[in-house]
């Protein structure tokens, strides 16, 4: 296994900033990561102080515009992109839909998805494909989590007239990791747009995105960074911008005159931004992002992971009646794993049962698993003590 720096001891006492890790060993940071004190706190301070110095006013509207640069800023690091190339959105749904509402679509056009997508994209895919008479298909990677090349896959699905390509960088299923700089090279190529899921990769992966060349790439803050519920971002490559439309448009979308008429869109990231938003939630993000990366760097937190993921992987392996979907371990904090068969019990079961240990995971329903997220600070005796509650409920 890799060798990291940090100590069990070392993570007890940092852990101690996440008041949800006190009486729960937690595994669903894919769902919503538990929030540090400090986030919580900036979210009460920041109400207090708009409350104190007047909601509407100068004073507090040039302080409103300050945090929330700073919140683009701290994004934008993570990312390593400039920062007028993010969009703050609410939620990762909102920015995929910013990005796939915006092109101008038209009859007979082609979307290209994954069979690995999340819900509300499909959800989505399919409104378009209703109203603008554009084909929608599907290409199967879940097979390729194993065995096979999902960049080839993608490749051989493609059509002259595939304007768009939208599949998730980790996917939430399985946690298998794309190749996304080639999967980016082979959508150029086809003169196609691609839209990137990526509600488990930031906080996760380690990224640079303007090396990456994606188009469009749709993040939350509440799942791997541990922000609020309810901040999210795009980030729209600078050379895709000029053809991606407004889906929504606010005070914050334009360029206002002196008689208070809008007379341009935005140059930068806001250009898709709406209205009023929950600013102390902005804050609050920003606060979240500046505890992991006091603790360190995005490459050493993704190979803490990565050692995590290991660890629980190669635990689970030698329970007797499970099996991961991964037949080598994780190159994500994601670790999806099955009943088998010969067992009575369901996937369902398991969960209630690991959260009445107060043990938190969940299902998968496809495929049918049981998804176990652990992030940089999970600790060893958390994951022996899931693997023993799960040899528990087997016997």
């Amino acid at each position: 296994m890799t060798s990291i720096s940090a100590t069990q001891t070392d993570l007890h006492q940092y852990r101690q900033q996440f008041p949800a890790l006190a009486n729960k060993a937690y595994f669903n940071f894919g769902g919503q990561g538990p929030m540090p004190s400090s986030a919580m706190n900036a979210v009460i301070q920041a109400q207090d102080d708009i409350q104190r110095i007047g909601p509407f006013g100068n004073e507090i509207n040039a302080w409103l515009i300050q945090q929330t640069k700073a919140t683009r800023v701290a994004i934008a690091t993570e990312l390593n992109v400039p920062s007028e190339t993010i969009t703050l959105t609410e939620d990762v749904t909102v920015g995929c839909n910013i990005a796939m509402w915006g092109i101008d679509w038209k009859a007979g056009d082609h979307i290209l998805l994954t069979d690995c997508e999340h819900p509300g994209i499909i959800a989505t895919a399919q409104e378009i494909a209703r109203r603008f008479s554009v084909e929608v298909s599907t290409c199967p990677i879940m097979a390729t989590l194993n065995d096979g090349d999902p960049v080839a896959i993608i490749a051989q699905h493609l059509r002259p007239s595939t304007r768009m390509v939208v599949l998730s960088h980790v996917l939430w299923n399985t946690g298998q990791v794309l190749p996304l700089e080639k999967i980016v090279e082979a959508c150029r190529n086809n003169n196609t747009k691609l839209m990137v899921d990526a509600a488990q990769s930031v906080g996760l992966l380690p990224l640079n995105l303007s090396e990456l060349g994606v188009d469009f790439y749709a993040f939350t803050g509440h799942k791997w960074l541990c922000g609020p519920p309810g901040v999210g971002g795009l980030y729209v490559r600078p050379q895709a911008r000029e053809s991606l439309f407004p889906t929504f448009v606010g005070w914050r979308s334009v360029v206002i005159d002196g008689r208070a008429k809008p007379v341009k869109w935005q140059e930068s990231g806001e250009r898709y931004e709406i209205a009023t938003s929950a600013y102390p939630f902005y804050i609050s993000l920003t606060q979240a992002i500046a505890v992991h990366q006091k603790w360190g760097t995005p490459q050493k937190r993704y190979e803490q992971i990565c050692h995590n993921s290991e660890y629980l992987w190669q635990k689970l392996m030698a329970v007797s009646g499970i099996k991961c979907l991964k037949n080598s371990p994780p190159e994500s904090g994601l670790v999806s794993f099955q009943l088998e068969t010969s067992q009575s019990k369901t996937s369902i079961e398991l969960v209630k049962f690991l959260e009445s240990k107060a043990i938190f995971t969940r299902t998968i329903a496809d495929p049918d698993c049981v998804r176990a997220c652990v992030h940089y600070f999970t600790l060893e005796s958390e994951m022996d003590r899931l693997v023993e509650e799960i040899r528990n409920f087997g016997e």
